[in-house]
Formats: C-alpha cells, structure tokens, sequence
C-alpha cells in the first residue's frame, strides 16, 4: 500500500510538473495583435480579467524559479532571501503588465515615447517570451533606472544590479551594455561613484597583484561613448572610448581597438600632445601668440548615422 501512495503521488508531481512547463510555451505564443484583437472584440474589461486568471495560474510556475539560487550566483547576484509571498510575486507581474500597456498606449494601437530610461533601453513586445519575460524586462528596466540616476528608491531591479556589479556579473553587464551602447537622448548614461566600478565590471577587468588597477575617475558612460581620467603612478589623462557600431574610426590622433564583455568593439583614445596657442597683445597694433603644449583628446570622430 505504501509502495502504491508513493507511484500515485510521483504521477501527480509530473503531471503538475508538465502542467506547469507548459505556461510560457503559451505565452511564446500570445503576440500584441492577438491582445489587441481581443480588446476591440470583447471588450479591456473582459480580457483584464481573463489575463488576471492566467497571471493567478502563472504564479505556480514562478515558484518554481525560486529555486535558482545557483544558476543566479553564477551571474554574480547575491540572493539573499529568495522569493516571497503569491501577494508580492503577483504585484510583481501586474507592474509588468501595466508598464507593458503604458509603453504601448494603454492597449489602444497609439505609440507612445519611452518614459524612463528602462522603457528606452529594454524593449520587447507586450508579453514576449511569457509572464517570466515580462516580469524579468521589468527588473532589468529598473536597473536600468538605477544605474542612469533615474530613480533612487530600494527596487528588485537595483538591489540586483548593485550586488551583480560589485561581482562583475553577467546581469549587471547586461545593464551597463545597454546603457553604454543606448540612446543618450532617451537612456542617458552613467556617471558619480558607480561608474568607475561599471566600467571596470564592462571591459572585464580583473585585480592582478603584480598589475594593479588603475584609478578611474570623472566617468561617464552612455550613448556609444564612454569618457573619464585614467591615474596611475606616473600621472593622469583623458581617455575616451566610441563604440565601433556608432562611430566611425578615429582619423585624428593614435587610437587602439579594444573589446568589452559582451563582445562589442571600442575605438580607445588617450589624451595626446598639442600646442595650445594663446593670444597677447605684440604692441604696434599687432598680436601674437604663446605657444605651450597640453595634454588633449583628439576630436571626437563621426557618428555613422550622421555621415
């Protein structure tokens, strides 16, 4: 009889197992036109509801993720206490859902303009990838907001980020790609104390005793450039980097190509020698110059989309 309990009950655990699995197969499968379509034909109220039912049946699965303490430490974020209540995981997915629709004009087919820096730099389509991709868009859309300076209140997004970042994690890289790489109009960049750790966490550099690192200071990252003052022992300049994909290459001045983490190519420049002229007055109704010579970066080069 005991043998026979454990057969049921190992069935029962599989088939829930399978109904579960099975949650963001359908989602995949739900796009914007569909959503749209079942709002002009039953009606925002009917469909609400119907969307609230399948977020109630979709919390089973997410409960699921808060078993992936492992696979989230190997990405460099600390959790420290995983999960929470349905209340909360369910507040959670509304807020997805109700950025979703604001992004794309409450439902209504109109666009409407990003109003954050998260909603500029990550995109996707309402309900993209399930209730798990909207959910995880909407926590790296804080990040985002974070990292840029927009928001500074206490987040999923921000404690995510922070604690990814000061492990050099793949999520927190994810987020300073987009920001680095984003519009600057509409993400912005990153600037103050945590840009210096950004940019060492981006260009996946590592603490070597017999190579330390060097002292980053006045960094900004954002819009295909990054720029700031490098220090070491033997003095200070500028430096500034043009991603490859915006900028063409530099035609003034020497430059090297360096890589980031997530592959993509920079153009680096340092601040090279140049005479700085400076007028005076020669007397005789005449001007002439003082001549000395400074450490400036070169102009910046072109953006491709402006050639």
């Amino acid at each position: 009889m005991k043998h026979k309990r454990n057969i049921i009950l190992l069935l029962t655990l599989t088939a829930c197992m399978v109904i579960l699995c099975s949650f963001p197969v359908f989602a995949a499968e739900l796009t914007e036109a569909e959503v749209e379509q079942a709002v002009a034909n039953q009606g925002k109220e009917a469909v609400t509801g119907n969307i609230f039912i399948w977020f109630l049946c979709a919390i089973a699965f997410l409960k699921v993720s808060q078993k992936i303490d492992s696979f989230m430490a190997s990405l460099g974020i600390n959790v420290g206490n995983t999960g929470g209540n349905m209340m909360a995981e369910l507040l959670i997915a509304g807020r997805s859902l109700a950025s979703s629709m604001h992004l794309r004009g409450g439902g209504s087919g109109g666009y409407r303009a990003p109003s954050s820096p998260g909603d500029a730099a990550v995109g996707g389509s309402f309900l993209s990838g399930g209730l798990a991709g909207a959910v995880g868009r909407q926590v790296e859309r804080s990040a985002v907001n974070t990292a840029t300076g927009y928001t500074e209140h206490s987040s999923i997004g921000s404690v995510m980020y922070h604690s990814s970042l000061n492990k050099g994690g793949d999520f927190a890289n994810n987020v300073i790609s987009r920001i680095a790489q984003g519009n600057y109009n509409q993400v912005g960049s990153i600037k103050g104390a945590d840009a210096e750790k950004a940019y060492i966490s981006y260009m996946g550099m590592k603490v070597d005793s017999t190579h330390p690192l060097s002292n980053y200071s006045n960094m900004e990252i954002g819009g295909g450039r990054i720029t700031g003052t490098e220090s070491t022992e033997s003095g200070s300049r500028e430096f500034a980097l043009y991603h490859a994909d915006q900028y063409m290459a530099p035609s003034q001045g020497t430059y090297e190509t360096v890589q980031s983490v997530d592959g993509a190519t920079w153009y680096k420049q340092y601040a090279q020698d140049a005479v700085t002229k400076t007028p005076y007055d020669a007397g005789g109704g005449k001007v002439a110059y003082h001549e000395s010579i400074d450490q400036k970066l070169p102009p910046t080069p072109p953006r491709k989309d402006r050639i």
